[in-house]
């Protein structure tokens, strides 16, 4: 992600995870440039383009929910604008921030979802808690990185 992309991806994400609710796109951007001031190389933002159009995102964080587990890191936040939708572009993230992660020296990889549990089973995740948030139910998914890079 570069410093252009970052109202953009907010603007994506927030369509995607908040809206209706207390979060601004000020904080969403905020919270990007963070990413991207990050140069540990263990907190980025990714992002796929068609044609120079943004079409999706994803991020790789230390923390999620804050209070739920003590596990790190995190894939978090992928999104593929509707317009990009059935094309591979999320399972290209997917992929595309395990690798990163293993790159970083990262062994196994966290998420949270339900909505798209199913595909991330696809992709090799597995399920390992179901509980609940109280906008619903939530499952943890781990991936074991199966890449044999070396670390940074």
């Amino acid at each position: 992600m570069t410093e252009h992309d970052i109202e953009p991806v907010a603007r994506l994400r927030m369509a995607a995870f908040f809206d209706g609710s207390d979060r601004t796109l000020d904080e969403d951007i905020a919270g990007l440039h963070g990413l991207l001031a990050n140069d540990d190389g263990l907190e980025v933002s990714l992002v796929a383009r068609v044609d120079g159009a943004l079409a999706g995102t994803v991020l790789l964080v230390r923390d999620e929910l804050d209070a739920a587990h003590e596990v790190t890191p995190w894939l978090a936040g992928l999104v593929v604008g509707p317009a990009f939708r059935g094309r591979g572009i999320g399972a290209a993230l997917v992929r595309a921030v395990e690798a990163h992660g293993c790159a970083q020296g990262v062994e196994t990889l966290h998420l949270y979802t339900w909505e798209a549990r199913r595909f991330y089973a696809s992709l090799g995740w597995r399920s390992v808690e179901r509980f609940e948030e109280v906008d619903g139910p939530m499952m943890l998914m781990s991936r074991r990185l199966p890449y044999n890079l070396p670390a940074r």
